[in-house]
């Protein structure tokens, strides 16, 4: 069968730049991964963004993805767009799907390599609890737009308990609309989420009350639903794209810190090299007076070369409460890089059965 997963290895001399020009939002996510404390609150200027990304650029390929906050709330993305355009860089845009400063119109489809919308429910109840009333109307309706002007068009979904059982209805809304990838996320502990975490599980609202505070899926939940999902999405002639999360017993974990070049910058300078450490200041780099500085001290890379039986040792120093031991203390299972992706699609070739 041509829907069956394969690992998406890290590209050795491939530069990814997440790059979030703003921390302001139009909605209040509940889980959304921005923490004003240690991102800041500040919007980069267009002469700051196109100095970056010259400064970020590297020597070989290299992609940039803008983000927030919500990056078409800056005026000035259309122009960070045409800049990265010149600078050879593949450009994405993430969306919460409103599309603001009349972005459709500003920018045309051959600008952007994709554009990628978020949506957390195949339909309004589920998708307006967890990112605002009215925002699945608005972010379809500008998604088909978008479709229709000739953009490529994929979805992000970021499962919780909140959603993951609505994960499969996703499928004939994707279809249904011309969307051509589908990004499956895992809801992890930043920003909100982690807040929540800290606080025994508490939202401070009706989402939170009904979950009992507890947006986290377990392994069981994750492996019942997101593979089968994904298997099906694929079926239907859509590029799916999940995180790998748990290895098999046979695999060998492999950090992307130390092979592939990410790089999440922040609009207060802050540069980190995995995303799970951005509530933190334990940042590799800054950018400081125009150029890209490393910071002293122990930072987050010294962590990314030890070697752990429970894979990910950034997992473990940051949210060891997702490990689960046995009686004699040994891991039931590692966890994966969270970089680390699986990937389906009807055009891989078929793995071996060895």
């Amino acid at each position: 069968m041509k829907n069956q997963p394969q690992t998406v290895a890290f590209k050795a001399g491939e530069r990814n730049i997440f790059f979030h020009i703003l921390t302001a939002c139009n909605l209040r996510c509940h889980h959304c991964y921005i923490n004003f404390e240690q991102h800041g609150t500040n919007t980069l200027s267009i002469a700051e963004i196109e100095k970056w990304l010259r400064i970020l650029r590297g020597d070989g390929p290299a992609n940039v993805i803008f983000l927030g906050g919500e990056p078409t709330l800056h005026p000035d993305l259309p122009t960070a767009i045409r800049t990265a355009r010149k600078l050879d860089y593949a450009v994405t845009v993430d969306s919460n799907g409103y599309m603001l400063n009349n972005f459709l119109r500003n920018v045309r489809p051959d600008e952007v390599d994709f554009l990628s919308f978020s949506l957390d429910g195949p339909n309004a109840l589920v998708n307006d609890a967890i990112r605002g009333q009215g925002s699945f109307n608005i972010c379809t309706a500008n998604l088909q737009k978008a479709v229709a002007l000739g953009f490529n068009v994929s979805v992000i979904y970021t499962v919780s308990r909140a959603n993951i059982a609505h994960l499969a209805g996703m499928i004939p809304l994707l279809k249904n609309s011309g969307v051509k990838r589908f990004f499956i996320q895992v809801i992890g502990l930043r920003g909100k989420s982690a807040l929540a975490a800290k606080n025994d599980g508490r939202l401070g609202d009706s989402l939170g009350d009904s979950l009992d505070g507890s947006l986290q899926v377990s392994r069981d939940e994750w492996l019942a639903v997101v593979p089968k999902t994904a298997a099906m999405a694929a079926k239907a002639g859509i590029h799916v794209t999940y995180p790998k999360v748990f290895l098999e017993a046979e695999e060998d974990f492999a950090c992307a810190g130390l092979v592939a070049e990410n790089f999440f910058v922040f609009p207060n300078g802050r540069v980190y090299r995995c995303p799970l450490c951005e509530d933190y200041p334990i940042n590799s780099y800054r950018m400081t007076d125009n150029a890209l500085v490393r910071e002293t001290g122990l930072r987050e890379e010294a962590f990314f070369a030890l070697n752990i039986a429970e894979g990910c040792v950034m997992n473990k120093l940051l949210q060891p409460d997702t490990i689960e031991y046995d009686a004699g203390g040994k891991p039931l299972r590692r966890i994966s890089c969270c970089l680390l992706k699986q990937e389906i699609r009807l055009d891989l070739p078929t793995p071996n059965a060895a």
